[in-house]
């Protein structure tokens, strides 16, 4: 009987310090058609138009078509998702893998406006 109280001791113990207390942040649902005015554009107005914007000394992304020819032309997808084309952009901190993904994901639906 005292080795099953041991055992039973043992459990509760293992249970009540693998409980976790970390909260995560709400997941939003998956835009599956987003668009430059609604999504895109947004995105590379709060992280890019710091240094790219229009006669600036980086290459403008302030406007579809600019975002579009980068994306399309450039090294875009790969300087926010990987470090393999240089420095990750935004030189902030990386983007969030979700909106990466959009980024990717409007690139595959050509480009909505």
């Amino acid at each position: 009987m005292k080795k099953i109280n041991v055992i039973l001791l043992f459990v509760s113990a293992l249970c009540f310090v693998s409980c976790d207390s970390v909260t995560y942040d709400q997941i939003s649902e998956v835009n599956t058609n987003p668009t430059y005015a609604a999504n895109v554009g947004p995105v590379f107005h709060s992280n890019c138009s710091g240094c790219h914007n229009s006669g600036g000394q980086y290459p403008s992304l302030a406007n579809y078509t600019e975002v579009k020819d980068a994306v399309e032309n450039g090294n875009v997808i790969c300087r926010i998702d990987t470090q393999t084309c240089g420095s990750v952009m935004p030189t902030s901190g990386r983007m969030n893998q979700g909106t990466i993904d959009m980024i990717k994901l409007w690139a595959t639906n050509g480009y909505p406006n």
